[in-house]
Parts: C-alpha cells; sequence; structure tokens
C-alpha cells in the first residue's frame, strides 16, 4: 500500500455517514466536532450557498466547490452570511429521510422531526431536504459526511493541513475529484440496491481525490515545500517511508533507512526530522503502533501475533508501548473499537436558535 492510502486507512475509522442534502428559501445549519473529532467533507453540487468559520470572513460556494475538514473543524453552511444558523444533530439528521420546517425568525427550533416514510434503524447514508420544498427549486444541493476519528493521534499529513481546505470547481476540474462527487451525489439521492455497499468505497475514493488534488495544488503554487507534504514530494524522504510502511516488522535504524534514502545517517536524519516533525525512529514506532491498532479493529488476530507483525518480540513491550499511544491496553482498544462510533461524532450543540 502507497503513503498516501496509508493516511487514508488512519481517517477510515468506525462507520462513516453521508447525506445528499436539498436546501430550500433562507437556511443555515452548524456543524461542530465536539468530543468526538471526524475528518468531514461538504460538497456542493448544485447552486450556492456560504460558508461560515468563526473567526474568518465569510466565503461564498459555488457548484462544484469542495470542502475538507481533516479535523472536523466546526464551521457554517448558510443561504446567505446574514442568516443566523440552527445547531442540528448532525446524527439525527441523518437517521431518517424527510423534510424538515426552519422556524420563522424569533420562533424556537424544535428538534429535528423526520416523514414516518422511513421508520427503520439507524440510516448511514441517505437524502433529506430541509425547508420548505413547495416553495420551488432548492437554492442549494450539498453532499456532507463524516469519518468518525479512532483514538489515535492522527496522521501527521492531516496535523499539518488547514482546518479547512477549500477546493473551488477551478481547481477539481484538473482532477478526477468532479466524478467522485458526482457518482457519490448520485448514489445518495437514489436509494438503490446495494448503496450502503457501495457508498462507503465511494467516500474512500472522495477523500483520496480530495487530497491528491489538495497536494498537487500545493506542489504546483508552493514547490516541494516543507512538512508531511513536503516529505511525499522528496524523493530520499519519502523512499524511506515508504520502506517503514512496506514494512513496520523490520527492525530499523537511522543508517538503514538512511541507505534506502541514499543519504549518510546524519543527513538523513536531519532532512527526516525537519520535514515529519518527528525522528524517524519516532515515526516507526508511531506507524507500527497505528498500523496494530487498525489489525486490533479489524481483525481478530490474537494480541501476540499483531504484536508480532508490527515488530515487537514481546507483548508486555508491545502491550506497554500501546497503552502510552492510545491510553488503554490493546484488549480494551479492541473491544471499545468494535462498538460503533458516538454519535457525539461530529454533533452540533443542542438545539437552539443562534440569532
Amino acid at each position: 500500500m502507497d503513503v498516501l492510502s496509508d493516511v487514508i486507512s488512519t481517517v477510515r475509522t468506525g462507520q462513516p455517514r453521508s447525506a445528499r442534502v436539498e436546501w430550500y428559501a433562507l437556511w443555515g445549519m452548524r456543524f461542530t466536532g465536539r468530543e468526538s473529532p471526524a475528518a468531514a467533507f461538504q460538497v456542493v453540487l448544485q447552486g450556492s450557498c456560504w460558508l461560515l468559520v468563526d473567526g474568518g470572513e465569510p466565503v461564498q460556494l459555488g457548484t462544484g466547490d469542495v470542502l475538507f475538514l481533516p479535523r472536523g473543524h466546526e464551521h457554517s453552511l448558510t443561504s446567505d452570511p446574514s442568516v443566523a444558523p440552527l445547531d442540528l444533530n448532525c446524527v439525527d439528521f441523518l437517521r431518517d429521510r424527510g423534510e424538515l420546517m426552519l422556524p420563522e425568525p424569533g420562533e424556537p427550533v424544535p428538534n429535528l422531526t423526520c416523514s414516518n416514510e422511513f421508520p427503520q434503524p439507524f440510516q448511514r447514508f441517505g437524502a433529506t431536504s430541509v425547508g420548505d420544498a413547495a416553495s420551488g427549486e432548492p437554492t442549494c444541493v450539498t453532499v456532507g459526511g463524516f469519518y468518525h476519528a479512532g483514538p489515535t493521534r492522527p496522521h501527521p499529513l492531516l496535523t499539518e493541513l488547514p482546518a479547512v481546505v477549500h477546493l473551488p470547481a477551478r481547481v477539481g476540474q484538473r482532477s478526477e475529484l468532479p466524478l467522485a462527487v458526482g457518482l457519490l451525489g448520485r448514489e445518495l439521492g437514489s436509494h438503490r440496491p446495494g448503496g450502503d455497499t457501495l457508498v462507503p468505497h465511494l467516500l474512500d475514493m472522495l477523500i483520496v481525490y480530495i487530497l491528491r488534488t489538495y497536494l498537487e495544488e500545493a506542489a504546483t503554487e508552493e514547490g516541494p515545500g516543507c512538512g508531511f507534504a513536503g516529505a511525499l514530494r522528496d524523493p530520499a524522504v519519502h523512499a524511506a517511508i515508504q520502506a517503514v510502511h512496506l514494512d513496520p516488522a523490520h527492525p530499523w535504524t537511522v543508517a538503514e533507512l538512511g541507505e534506502r534514502a541514499g543519504l549518510s545517517r546524519a543527513a538523513f536524519s536531519r532532512r527526516f526530522t525537519a520535514l515529519v516533525g518527528q525522528s524517524p525512529l519516532a515515526y516507526v514506532t508511531w506507524w507500527r503502533l497505528t498500523t496494530a491498532g487498525k489489525l486490533l479493529r479489524e481483525s481478530d488476530a490474537p494480541i501476540n501475533a499483531i504484536a508480532t507483525r508490527v515488530g515487537y518480540s514481546s507483548q508486555f513491550a508491545f502491550a506497554s508501548a500501546f497503552k502510552r499511544e492510545f491510553g488503554r491496553s490493546p484488549g480494551r482498544y479492541r473491544e471499545a473499537a468494535r462498538l460503533d462510533p458516538p454519535e457525539g461524532a461530529f454533533d452540533p450543540a443542542p438545539t437552539e436558535h443562534s440569532g
């Protein structure tokens, strides 16, 4: 697996959520991460809206614009910057399909209520409308969603990204991103058989194209750059990172990684640390434990087998290192990971009018 795909795997924990939404008349909604961080996205399929982020100027979004929020940063989407957004539970928003009537200004905001046409248990994917659909065409159509972020330190590439990555439509036209957006939007709006199997793969594809497009655009505008994105564009450091990802169990030394990079031990260590933000062996340890966490979540392999697979000859040493990284033992981590992500993930504040 290549390094960027491995980065995606650290995002893709738990169950993704996604919905296609038609917005009517005046509207506004606030999305927050709260206790459970999440990698989130918003895409404008039709029409336009405004992005509001605390401390920033309103940004108008048009058809084809893509937002990626690697840490689930609080944000609002509105039909107009003057509209006070509502705080609505994003998970309940996806629970059923139906229509929400926004209250008149000054009236209390009701809990989200949906049509009884779809009384089934929790729906992870779907489509809905907000506002009065009888008023005519929607002013905006979006696709939004999130991945719950598991109990691990995020990948360095994600931590160094801006809180809100905005890819205007003109940027995405140079990549496959519009195709991924279109496929996801159509699938969410069609309710066809097999959707629950297909949509997660389309979400993975969308995140890959978002990150790939962002990195390619940054390289064009900024050159090689620094940080982990710069490390991926640095042939020497990238070769070393790729070696670690391909074989985390190998007893790597700085000298051996330097050989993979074609650099002396000292030159490689300086270059790697400057770009990645941690020493080569610290990154090796982190990637081993991150790989172990993925195996604990997604397999039934014995803990001692996982320890060996990521380079630990002692289960005790593995358990100690794992607990330092994740704050819990491998066994307890596995138990917690088998539960569905908490409904607070990317969960707006209690329902109330903000204006």
